[in-house]
């Protein structure tokens, strides 16, 4: 059982009070977040908040990464509104009801689709995400997070910026809460100094009745999120292939990017604290706790890159701190959201603007003129893309694919064959990296064909063939040396390679020369494919 609740195992040091506390404080971070994801699809605070609530739950207990913390999240939240757009224009009228039964069977499938990834062991595939790609993920939502708190610096409901003491005021509560985070640790870490900033900031503004944004001026008028436990919610729509031709695209989306950006800040935290979590686990544990979302009232969501970093930063980790954020989080939704509802905007402005600072990789500018280019580019790509259109799975695919690309470009370059001609008249071709799509072009270039002696060899002893495209280009060498009438011998070809030349197992034959496993054309296989009147070198048989 210790694998799964590290909370119970009594083997590991669990400091409780930093746990429980460290808990407190994302919970405090939580609520402001959840609330803000919630209404940019238009939903009610409260969908945002049993999201929250049960993401936090489940994964804390079943996921692959003590410590990180799932709720709610922005990235999840736009992908609502295409699917929004997409059932007002198939179903003109469609009631707000109807269509959060619709976004709650989204979720349940997304739901399923995160566990079927985690039970085929996908979640191994975070690993081909390259170094530079992390940082311009990191970066990107570094930049998400601190851009979100400007618009609380902005009157309600209008662009007009603060002025006068309104503006002045959040400003000092905001740089007030931003001191305390930062100087705390420096005199003692006894409490995280996340939480008492938030505590010193709120009684100041409470204590003496200061006037300036709060909890309760983000939400929309006559909306609280004063609520009970999560209530069951099944999906009243029609259960019809046409449904699900509806709700399945956004549902892949939405198990897309939030496994990609719970694999990516699993990642980070396993940096962070030096020890190393489970990919495949946490996708079950995501999709579990999204079905149980769509059940029960919430919008889903997936990690939470600021919160887990809220948490760790202060200490946590182990289980505990997130069952404890999602208790708490339970527990101002039900019994403490006046209180909640009345806490200053700057704090928590304050804490979201230090956790942004924290996440950005400072050290990536450092990368400049030292790492590759494509990799530079690659890098600040990936940043803006994430931090421009918040669309987290599009700029990670996107850099991976830029990635592949550039090393592909690399190896393609690589090849080289060593010509030489032995004392009894056959040239040797021996050839140097990889064949594949990339190098095709390059490795045929390399054989002069109308001058080469009447038999020649090509030895892959420090090659391979790496795919299709390299067979290819294998017999189209071969094919032109057959039109000249020339030998053709293939030495040391890999088993690998053999395997990708099943479709020519006839003209493949053992030769005992320096190694029992060498594979080559042998000619007592060539003239029998004479004999047949086939072109004893085309690799397909043809």
């Amino acid at each position: 059982m210790r694998k799964y609740f590290n909370l119970f195992d009594f083997k590991q040091k669990v400091d409780y009070k930093t746990e429980i506390l460290s808990g407190l404080t994302v919970a405090l971070a939580l609520v402001p977040e959840a609330i803000a994801f919630a209404l940019i699809p238009g939903f009610s605070p409260l969908t945002g908040l049993y999201a929250a609530f049960v993401l936090a739950l489940i994964t804390s207990i079943l996921g692959g990464r003590p410590g990180m913390i799932s709720g709610a999240t922005g990235a999840v939240a736009v992908i609502f509104v295409g699917l929004i757009l997409e059932l007002k224009r198939n179903f003109p009228g469609i009631e707000p009801e109807t269509i959060l039964h619709y976004v709650f069977a989204t979720v349940i499938v997304a739901g399923i689709l995160q566990i079927l990834a985690g039970i085929l062991r996908l979640g191994k595939f975070i690993r081909l995400v390259p170094h530079p790609v992390m940082f311009g993920f990191v970066n990107g939502l570094a930049i998400i997070i601190f851009m979100a708190q400007f618009p609380n610096f902005y009157q309600k409901g209008t662009n007009e910026l603060l002025s006068g003491s309104p503006f002045f005021i959040m400003l000092g509560l905001t740089l007030l809460t931003m001191l305390i985070i930062w100087g705390l640790p420096k005199l003692t870490k006894a409490v995280p100094s996340s939480l008492v900033a938030i505590i010193i900031v709120s009684a100041i503004v409470l204590g003496f009745g200061i006037d300036t944004l709060t909890v309760a001026d983000t939400m929309r008028e006559g909306e609280s999120i004063k609520g009970g436990f999560p209530p069951l919610s099944l999906p009243q729509i029609p259960v019809t292939l046409e449904t699900l031709k509806i709700i399945f695209p956004y549902a892949a989306i939405v198990a897309g990017v939030g496994l990609i950006e719970s694999l990516l800040t699993l990642n980070i935290i396993d940096e962070i604290t030096d020890t190393r979590g489970s990919g495949n686990k946490e996708c079950v544990a995501q999709g579990t706790a999204n079905i149980l979302s769509g059940f029960l009232s919430g919008m889903g969501g997936c990690a939470m890159i600021g919160q887990s970093l809220i948490n760790t930063s202060s200490g946590a980790r182990a289980r505990l701190s997130g069952i404890t954020a999602a208790i708490m989080l339970l527990v101002f939704i039900m019994f403490g959201s006046s209180l909640i509802e009345r806490l200053p905007m700057a704090a928590l402005v304050g804490l979201m603007f230090m956790v942004a600072i924290g996440t950005f990789e400072w050290a990536s500018f450092k990368t400049f003129g030292k790492m590759p280019k494509s990799d530079v580019v690659v890098m600040v790509l990936v940043t803006l893309i994430t931090a421009v259109t918040h669309n987290l799975a599009v700029a990670v695919l996107l850099g991976v694919v830029i990635s592949a690309l550039a090393y592909s470009w690399e190896n393609a370059k690589r090849i080289r064959a060593r010509k030489s001609v032995d004392d009894k008249g056959i040239k040797h071709y021996e050839i140097y990296g990889p064949l594949f799509f990339g190098s095709t072009t390059l490795f045929g270039e390399k054989f002069d064909v109308q001058n080469d002696p009447d038999e020649i060899i090509i030895d892959f002893k420090e090659s391979r063939i790496a795919d299709m495209s390299g067979i290819e280009a294998l017999n189209k060498i071969t094919g032109r040396y057959a039109k000249v009438g020339k030998k053709v011998h293939l030495r040391h070809l890999s088993k690998d390679c053999v395997r990708l030349l099943k479709d020519a197992d006839d003209i493949i034959d053992v030769n005992v020369m320096e190694d029992p496993t060498y594979k080559v054309v042998v000619d007592k296989v060539r003239k029998k494919k004479e004999e047949e009147g086939k072109n004893p070198f085309n690799l397909w048989g043809l």
